[in-house]
């Protein structure tokens, strides 16, 4: 990956991506999987670029959604509608009725309140609502807290209990049709104990949700699995899966997986060049293009980046890589070991495919970054640089004098 030659054609702050990695990643998971019936429904909110979503799509992909523009994304990018799933806490009636008229393949219930909203809203419409019921099984992911998601002291799902009581309810409804069940403890998880014993938890409730007929077909495992940023140890995709079969011993169900972060994370990278460097007192500061505004990630998580800066200097000192929006939590790494650079040095970042561009924001008037694809060594551009003109659109027609 030639990085100086694409700012060079591209300009910065610029995300790359390599598809090719993207196609690595997804069939050795889909690959892990071989034994059973499944569908790996990429998680779009890891990367939403509409040429990803396509990507991911002619390999066979579903897709993971959390809102009703990423369902529309989805289908727009030619996912086929039978293996989209739409998640999250807080659907709005609108998002609902256009999810069940678009056909999808289920709704994912997480929830009392929002089984009975879309029993009445599919009752409206004269449909029957497929749905999934999301189980928080308590289990903890040893993961960062902010993207912990299943225990009970978090927004997402419900107890094993309640799932069991909206089932019961969900299969006496003319309007509703559960056919899955869902689980999904967290993101960028590195240990393996946590998912088979969810996944045990999970598969117990299916067995005896059967012995009252209720015919749960898609054993949705959610995503989750980590990659490396920095000296992490990872969990293999072939362990990943014998885990949750070894917990699926008579029951005969499609599994569906989302991995996001798992397929692009580590296709990623972002681009960005050096302005100036500056010392206050002891303290050195390299001065960037790119800010916060562009990848959040360090700022919101403290999350580890590597950072490489293309020069020949060997000269290196300690020093925080920032940006130049008008706050202190625009950092993209502190105190790390920085060669000394000059205006123009490219500064590159790595593991950026996921929660990048997708977290990134007009904070402080500025445009978002350029998007790139590389595939089979040739590159293109996915999504160009916004202009100030694309930031004032939705606004300027409503400027009074």
């Amino acid at each position: 990956m030639n990085f100086k030659e694409l700012a060079a054609k591209y300009d910065t702050p610029l995300y790359v991506y390599d598809f090719n990695h993207f196609t690595e990643q997804f069939n050795k998971l889909k690959k892990s999987f071989k034994a059973r019936k499944s569908i790996i429904a990429y998680a779009v909110k890891a990367n939403s670029n509409l040429s990803v979503i396509n990507h991911f799509a002619k390999l066979g992909s579903g897709a993971d959604c959390v809102s009703i523009g990423e369902v529309k994304r989805a289908l727009l990018a030619g996912v086929d509608k039978y293996k989209i799933i739409f998640s999250g806490v807080g659907k709005r009636d609108d998002e609902i009725k256009e999810a069940l008229k678009s056909d999808i393949l289920m709704l994912n219930i997480e929830s009392e309140a929002e089984l009975k909203r879309i029993e009445e809203i599919a009752k409206q419409l004269g449909k029957v609502a497929r749905i999934s019921i999301r189980v928080n099984p308590n289990i903890d992911p040893k993961t960062h807290p902010y993207i912990s998601t299943g225990l009970h002291e978090n927004k997402f799902g419900v107890d094993i209990e309640t799932a069991k009581k909206l089932y019961l309810y969900a299969k006496k409804s003319e309007f509703l049709n559960p056919i899955g069940i869902h689980f999904h403890i967290g993101s960028q998880l590195t240990e393996l104990e946590p998912i088979k014993e969810a996944s045990q938890i999970v598969a117990d409730l299916v067995r005896s949700l059967k012995a009252v007929n209720i015919d749960i077909k898609f054993f949705d495992v959610g995503g989750g699995l980590g990659i490396r940023y920095k000296d992490e140890k990872l969990i293999e995709p072939y362990d990943y899966a014998q885990a949750i079969l070894s917990t699926l011993s008579g029951l005969d169900v499609t599994i569906i997986c989302e991995p996001g972060r798992f397929l692009v994370g580590n296709g990623g990278w972002f681009l960005t060049k050096v302005l100036y460097e500056k010392e206050n007192g002891d303290k050195r500061f390299v001065i960037v293009d790119g800010a916060m505004n562009d990848l959040i990630r360090p700022s919101l998580y403290n999350a580890y980046h590597k950072v490489e800066v293309l020069t020949d200097n060997k000269e290196m000192s300690k020093a925080n890589l920032v940006g130049p929006v008008c706050e202190s939590g625009d950092f993209f790494a502190k105190n790390v070991d920085l060669p000394k650079t000059n205006p123009g040095d490219l500064v590159v970042i790595h593991s950026a495919g996921a929660y990048g561009f997708t977290m990134s924001s007009n904070y402080n008037t500025r445009p978002r970054a350029a998007e790139i694809a590389v595939m089979d060594e040739k590159d293109r551009l996915i999504r160009r640089r916004e202009t100030f003109e694309d930031l004032i659109a939705c606004e300027i027609d409503y400027l009074k004098e």
